[in-house]
C-alpha cells in the first residue's frame, strides 16, 4: 500500500549511541518513531541502515522507499504491544504450513515438492524438533501436538526484532517453515520465493505467465529481500 508523502525538513543524517542502543539523528536530533517514541535500535549495521534510508530521500519523504525503516518501526511500536497476536499469526502458518500440503492431481508437481520441501521439513525437525506431517490435497492436515508445541517454543523465545522479521517473511511466504530457514540464514530470499511459488511456476510452465500474477510475485520478491536484509542486519 503506497504511503503518503512529506517534505524533507532535515539536511544531514548520522547514527550515534545511547544507553539502551544505537539512534538515528537528523540534523543532530534523535529520530523518533511514528508515535514519538524514542528510537532504540539493537545494532549498529541497522542504524546504519536506517540512516541510509533516510539520508536517500528527496526533496519529499517517500515511506514506500524505506523498508527497513518500517521494519524497525514495526518492531519497536507494534509488536512489543502486541506480541502475543503477532506470534499466533507466525504459528497459524505453521499450523497449516505450505511445505506439508502437496499437489493430488499433478504427479510431476507433486515430485518437485518432494524433492524441494522434504529437506527443510527434516531440518525443521533435527533442529527445532518440530516433526510435521504431509497430505496431498487441499484437506487440512492435524499436525502433532508435541511439534506445534517446539514451533510455538521457538517463536516465543525471539526478540521483538527478530519476531519482526520472523512475522514478516512467513506472511509472504505462506510458511513458517521457509520464514524460519530465512531468518537463520539456510536459503536466502530468491531460494525462498521459489519453494514458495513451486505451484506458480509450474501453472505458468503449462498455460504460460500470467503478467499480473507475475507483478505481484516481483512484488512480494522485493518485499521479502528487504526482510532477509532486516534479519541480516539484526544478526550483525
Amino acid at each position: 500500500m503506497t504511503q503518503r508523502k512529506h517534505k524533507r525538513f532535515y539536511k544531514n543524517v548520522s547514527v550515534g549511541e545511547r544507553e539502551g542502543g544505537f539512534v538515528v539523528l537528523l540534523d543532530g536530533k534523535p529520530l523518533k518513531t511514528p508515535s514519538r517514541s524514542a528510537y532504540a535500535l539493537p545494532r549498529r549495521a541497522l542504524a546504519e541502515a536506517v540512516a541510509e534510508e533516510w539520508r536517500g530521500q528527496g526533496e519529499q519523504i517517500d515511506p514506500d522507499t524505506m523498508p527497513i525503516t518500517r521494519l524497525a518501526n514495526t518492531a519497536m511500536e507494534r509488536v512489543p504491544a502486541s506480541r502475543a497476536p503477532v506470534a499466533e499469526q507466525a504459528l497459524a502458518l505453521g499450523r497449516s504450513d505450505l511445505l506439508c500440503y502437496r499437489a493430488d492431481t499433478a504427479p510431476e508437481l507433486a515430485a518437485r515438492q518432494a524433492a524441494a520441501w522434504d529437506p527443510l521439513l527434516d531440518w525443521l525437525a533435527e533442529r527445532y524438533g518440530a516433526k510435521l506431517r504431509t497430505g496431498a490435497g487441499i484437506t487440512f492436515v492435524e499436525q502433532p501436538a508435541a511439534a506445534l508445541a517446539a514451533l510455538r517454543r521457538t517463536v516465543e523465545q525471539l526478540d521483538d526484532f527478530a519476531l519482526t522479521g520472523l512475522s514478516a517473511a512467513a506472511a509472504i511466504l505462506g510458511s513458517l517453515v521457509l520464514a524460519l530457514a530465512l531468518s537463520e540464514g539456510r536459503i536466502d530470499a530468491a531460494e525462498a520465493m521459489r519453494l514458495a511459488t513451486l505451484d506458480e511456476v509450474f501453472q505458468s510452465e503449462r498455460w504460460g505467465v500470467d503478467a499480473e500474477a507475475q507483478a505481484r510475485l516481483d512484488r512480494l520478491g522485493a518485499e521479502l529481500a528487504a526482510v532477509e536484509r532486516f534479519l541480516r542486519l539484526i544478526r550483525a
